[in-house]
């Protein structure tokens, strides 16, 4: 069964009476190499247990399954049960788990479903859920790699740079733990029903080491989100703000003892500025 044909996608979603959800983002793919090309940039094998989030009909599953040890697909759209149970019928390799991948804890079931696999995601994710599945995702240690379709502006917003509008405390905690790697765009005309926007497969592979060295990692995160918690104002009253157990003046400290301009605001910083002040911070 071509799961990316048209003709074949109306027919399996009409004998199985399913309607599109706009609340739970559904866009199925219609290019078939697609789901070959993310399977592939996942670089998933036989010693590698992937993660899917939101399969839809299981174009992406499939090419997953031809490849892992073991396939976990999450789909909380319980119309499409039935559809999955049909399309992934061949595929003795993957488990279909019903439910909310908001909800569900997702380090729990990774080392219960991958044991002496290499846990890894890959998924075609649902665009109103990027940033909190990409968040839950990201302080799971065990995941080596996550391998991600999601609109192209979130993945530009991702690798922002510092100094640029795009930039957020989410990207550079994500650039803290990850190398980042656009691998490649998808037109809206692959998809149906056809979106809004563009694409981006986005694979994110977890560092050995952070990016940075810090000596408190629980302070150099609060740093990390504290400086853009106002991003009209300068990195001083941001800070003060957010981190209320050191003083105007500490802070001010900090960022002299940094390098910085006392004016500098928070989107200006790079991870190694954003180190500096928070161990500075420490022994304050």
């Amino acid at each position: 069964m071509n799961l990316c044909d048209f003709d074949t996608i109306q027919q399996l979603l009409l004998r199985h009476g399913f309607k599109f959800s706009k609340s739970m983002g559904q866009n199925f793919l219609i290019d078939g190499n697609v789901p070959v090309a993310i399977a592939e940039a996942s670089e998933a094998d036989e010693t590698c247990g992937v993660l899917e989030i939101g399969p839809g009909i299981g174009a992406l599953t499939t090419q997953l399954a031809r490849r892992a040890g073991k396939v976990v697909s999450i789909e909380l759209d319980r119309d499409l049960l039935p559809v999955l149970q049909e399309t992934l019928v061949a595929h003795d390799n993957v488990e279909v788990i019903s439910g909310d991948a908001l909800r569900l804890d997702l380090r729990t079931l990774i080392l219960e479903k991958f044991q002496g696999l290499t846990p890894m995601v890959c998924a075609n994710l649902p665009y109103n859920i990027t940033t909190p599945i990409l968040t839950a995702l990201l302080d799971i240690p065990e995941l080596t790699a996550i391998t991600v379709l999601i609109q192209k502006e979130a993945a530009q917003r991702i690798c922002a740079r510092p100094g640029t509008s795009e930039v957020s405390a989410f990207s550079m905690q994500m650039q803290y733990q990850m190398e980042l790697e656009p691998v490649l765009e998808v037109p809206r005309e692959c998809f149906y029903p056809v979106p809004k926007v563009t694409s981006t497969v986005l694979r994110c592979v977890r560092r050995s080491t952070p990016a940075v060295q810090v000596k408190d990692e629980v302070l150099f995160r609060k740093v990390l989100q504290g400086a853009y918690l106002l991003r009209r104002k300068t990195l001083v009253n941001s800070l003060a703000s957010a981190l209320p157990r050191f003083s105007k003046e500490t802070i001010r400290q900090a960022i002299l003892a940094a390098g910085l301009p006392e004016t500098v605001r928070g989107e200006q910083l790079t991870l190694e500025n954003i180190a500096a002040l928070s161990d500075f911070l420490t022994v304050a």
